[in-house]
């Protein structure tokens, strides 16, 4: 019964959010089984161009480290945000998230070349954390019971906490930075006078991940609890 309940749980994540979540913990369990081991795992262009490793392309963006502290925060983090964009601004537009999910991916790993990056996954979550906060800008968001501030202001409270864990900032600027670019291409610039919508969904992702009809006893997670923890929790102003 418990495992039916579970199952049920599981199968409700909309199904991007499913996939890459489920993808990044069976990927740290097959390192911790010493199945695999990172090293085949990380992004490398010499091996990518040169032997064809092309796989590397996408495992970098599943390995967040060893499981510890820094995993779970990471895994609970991208959850979150992952599936409540997925259900809030992306809901009913799969395709267009798994867009987001390709320009965001292409753009870290050119960047992550020129300043030699081996796992973007956690810049990926920062990219998520930044589209999100951006689109739901009167959150008021209470971090650790410290900090109260908009969220805006969140991905830039992150990178604080990650510099303070004494870890570098470089992924955390990386992931603001594309964040802000296909935040910029996708709901600024086509609002602007003389601009246009730069990004396009082909037709193909549209085709494959696109659904005519929506489940009427689906319940997205509130986004007026956007963190679902005491570091990450916020409301509406005015609410």
């Amino acid at each position: 019964m418990a495992y039916q309940t579970l199952q049920q749980e599981y199968l409700q994540i909309p199904i991007v959010t499913r996939a890459y979540t489920t993808a990044c913990v069976l990927t740290t369990a097959a390192v911790q089984l010493e199945i695999i081991t990172p090293f085949q795992l990380y992004f490398n262009p010499d091996l990518i161009l040169r032997n064809y490793q092309v796989w590397r392309l996408i495992t970098n963006f599943l390995f967040f480290g060893p499981v510890g502290f820094n995993f779970l925060f990471n895994m609970i983090f991208l959850y979150r945000y992952c599936r409540m964009l997925e259900e809030g601004s992306f809901r009913g537009r799969t395709a267009d998230f798994v867009f987001m999910f390709l320009f965001g991916g292409l753009l870290m790993t050119i960047f992550g070349t020129f300043v030699s990056l081996v796992f973007l996954g956690q810049a990926f979550t920062i990219m998520l954390v930044y589209v999100w906060s951006r689109r739901n800008p009167n959150v008021r968001m209470n971090f650790f019971g410290l900090l109260n501030f908009q969220a805006p202001f969140l991905p830039w409270v992150l990178m604080g906490f990650s510099l303070l864990l004494g870890n570098s900032i470089i992924v955390d600027l990386l992931g603001i930075a594309v964040g802000h670019v296909y935040f910029f291409l996708e709901d600024v610039f086509p609002n602007q006078p003389g601009g246009g919508r730069w990004l396009r969904t082909p037709s193909i992702i549209k085709m494959l991940f696109d659904t005519p009809e929506e489940d009427a006893n689906y319940n997205p997670l509130p986004e007026e609890r956007p963190g679902g923890f005491a570091w990450g929790e916020g409301q509406r102003l005015g609410g």
